[in-house]
């Protein structure tokens, strides 16, 4: 998969914070491994949309599609999150880039910063050397920091993780998992959060970063900025490469 270059975090930080000034940011929940509690005043139920497209047509054909949603809704100490992402890159008429995942995420919230988690997840990359992988998890997480600017949470725990590898069947793996989310709000218009974890196996270690920089446009729609890295060890020897790196200007639509 190709490695795009990353745009200026300077000079869209400058553009972002340039804007008339609107209500305060608000605190959505991540995409990604480790979510922040959610707020005193939370909706009950809540979502975000983000999509991004672009089409070049000329000299070069090409389309890429990033799409990603998030649900949640609170029961009491309860927090339950359904999440789906779709990408998928062709170029001159050939795919490059073809990936799906859906999770499902449970968390309780103790008294005082504490809480456990239980979540599943299905992907399929097409050029990762698997068929698709299923994984389960559950563990304990802790919210670090929770300040009017600044939020960190780490969690960990073990888990289980099917793959269906192309042409050599099925295999089972016990896998060690530990994440962090850290959420840094800039201003009323803008935020930045920086999402990692690792999943550890007796076969290979799969690592995820995701950085993003979100500017508000108004109360629903932003614009984001993000990187994601997914690294793997030592992938199938099937797998295109061991490292995807993807770079997106989307637009984020909350409710």
């Amino acid at each position: 998969m190709q490695r795009p270059t990353a745009p200026s975090w300077i000079t869209f930080g400058l553009l972002a914070l340039s804007g008339t000034a609107l209500p305060a940011i608000a605190q959505a929940t991540g995409f990604f491994y480790a979510p922040p509690p959610p707020d005193e005043n939370a909706p009950t139920f809540s979502g975000e949309a983000e999509l991004g497209y672009t089409h070049l047509s000329g000299n070069t054909d090409s389309q890429t599609l990033i799409g990603k949603s998030r649900l949640s809704w609170l029961t009491g100490d309860w927090t339950h999150t359904l999440r789906g992402e779709v990408r998928n890159v062709t170029r001159d008429g050939d795919t490059s880039a073809e990936q799906y995942l859906l999770s499902g995420r449970e968390r309780y919230d103790f008294d005082g910063p504490h809480y456990v988690f239980g979540f599943a997840r299905w992907e399929k990359d097409r050029f990762s050397g698997y068929e698709q992988q299923s994984t389960v998890i559950g563990g304990y997480g802790r919210d670090i920091i929770d300040t009017e600017h600044h939020q960190l949470s780490l969690e960990a725990g073990p888990g289980y993780r099917h793959d269906r590898i192309d042409d050599e069947g099925n295999r089972g793996l016990g896998v060690i998992y530990s994440a962090l989310d850290y959420h840094w709000t800039l201003s009323r218009f803008a935020s930045l959060r920086q999402e990692m974890s690792v999943e550890s196996t007796d076969e290979n270690t799969t690592s995820r970063s995701l950085s993003s920089l979100t500017a508000r446009l108004n109360s629903r729609l932003s614009l984001r900025l993000s990187h994601e890295v997914k690294h793997n060890s030592s992938p199938p020897e099937t797998a295109v490469a061991d490292t995807d790196n993807t770079t997106n200007v989307t637009l984020l639509y909350t409710w």
